[in-house]
């Protein structure tokens, strides 16, 4: 069966590389050029990726209550979401949580390991993740999902944040990186940070492979749920 998603794409660093690679269509819509499109037209599935705004900043990202809408349009219809980092945040504010910009426990960067609740072993998208045991995934914002819409189940959480990921239905919100390589993660500390150090690059590549197999079953999680619907 052939899929076709659309992936909003604040940062145009990032690509949903990884679901292509599954075969699955999509069509990227930067949302800085492109008008945001109605549910109809969107295909299969939605990804929203991340970005360097922040979820609530409507005032700035006049697109952003536009796309809010249509992710809980996608959401009350079963159509197949994942809200990545920034998408996950947007995510939970258009179902009726809570996001908190600039929080103040701090910056999450890098490889940070996540607990899973008992709940994440049966999602059909983190399942094989979770099946691969307690490892690190890719991590960037300061930003965090507060409070989860009414009905959404928490499936982890970092020792510093909770809700890290959760389901409501056929959305699936989740702050980590699934699709950021080690040099986009560095390319992020050097906007964030400035300067030329190259530590984080050098973390990221020391878990790397780790990384990249696991991460890489949400791609295919998220590709069976498509191509299921």
């Amino acid at each position: 069966m052939d899929g076709w998603c659309c992936t909003w794409q604040p940062d145009l660093e990032a690509h949903p590389c990884g679901f292509v690679e599954d075969g699955l269509r999509m069509t990227v819509i930067d949302l800085r050029t492109k008008d945001v499109p109605n549910l109809e037209t969107i295909g299969d599935g939605v990804v929203m990726l991340g970005g360097r705004m922040d979820a609530l900043a409507e005032d700035r990202h006049p697109w952003l209550p536009r796309v809010k809408d249509l992710l809980a349009d996608a959401q009350g219809m079963d159509v197949p979401v994942l809200g990545i980092c920034l998408g996950h945040q947007v995510l939970a504010d258009a179902l009726g949580g809570e996001v908190t910009v600039a929080d103040p426990r701090g910056l999450e960067e890098g490889p940070v390991r996540l607990e899973w609740t008992a709940d994440a072993a049966d999602d059909p998208v983190l399942g094989g993740m979770v099946a691969l045991g307690d490892g690190p995934v890719r991590m960037s914002h300061y930003d965090a999902v507060t409070r989860l819409p009414e009905g959404a189940v928490e499936l982890a959480r970092s020792e510093a944040y909770g809700n890290q990921a959760f389901r409501l239905g056929s959305a699936l919100g989740v702050q980590f990186h699934p699709e950021a390589s080690p040099e986009l993660m560095q390319h992020w500390w050097h906007v964030k940070h400035g300067g030329w150090n190259t530590a984080m690059l050098d973390r990221m590549r020391q878990v790397d492979d780790e990384l990249a197999r696991s991460c890489r079953t949400v791609a295919e999680g998220f590709a069976r749920q498509v191509y299921a619907g």
